[in-house]
């Protein structure tokens, strides 16, 4: 978060968080569910303001802000958070197919720094876009929406369950 760590500004964020090795982690629900508990956590207590959002399989678009000029460490908390537990999630899946595989993965990429000790589930950047004006800031949110019709995953973007262009979507997002 060291190229997001640099915004002091309360301004909105367009921001991706990739999985290391781009694994496609988030096919899995239980996965997307933890990931937006952790997500509200943060709205509910931190003062993490989402205004978009987008799981895609192995990265996870938001555009988000704090009021407090401390998205950084918001985002910093979140990712770490996220990571242990959902590492935990797959460490204890009977069912998962891919534990070996993942656990494997994750192992890998924290042996190429000295910041993980044993896994490394993000990669470290998050590419942060800030969001100067109203035009860019709709400009990613129909990027954000249009991401799983691009991929093809559905056809319509109010489909995609873990979106926010979704009306049903699990996780409620704020007023921009």
């Amino acid at each position: 978060m060291s190229e997001l760590g640099k915004a002091n500004s309360d301004r909105p964020f367009f921001i991706t968080l990739p999985v290391v090795g781009w694994i496609d982690v988030f096919t899995r629900n239980d996965y997307c569910e933890e990931f937006i508990r952790n997500l509200e956590y943060c709205r509910k207590n931190k003062g993490l303001k989402v205004y978009a959002y987008c799981i895609m399989s192995n990265h996870i678009h938001l555009i988000a802000a704090h009021y407090d000029g401390k998205l950084p460490a918001v985002i910093r908390d979140l990712k770490s958070y996220t990571a242990k537990r959902i590492i935990e999630m797959i460490s204890d899946n009977l069912q998962e197919s891919r534990k070996e595989w993942m656990l494997y993965m994750f192992r890998f990429f924290a042996n190429n720094t000295s910041q993980n000790s044993q896994y490394q589930f993000w990669q470290k950047t998050s590419y942060p876009i800030e969001l100067f004006t109203n035009e860019v800031f709709d400009q990613k949110v129909d990027y954000i929406h249009q991401n799983p019709v691009k991929a093809m995953l559905v056809n319509d973007e109010t489909a995609y369950v873990y979106s926010s262009a979704n009306p049903d979507s699990p996780f409620i997002v704020d007023e921009g």
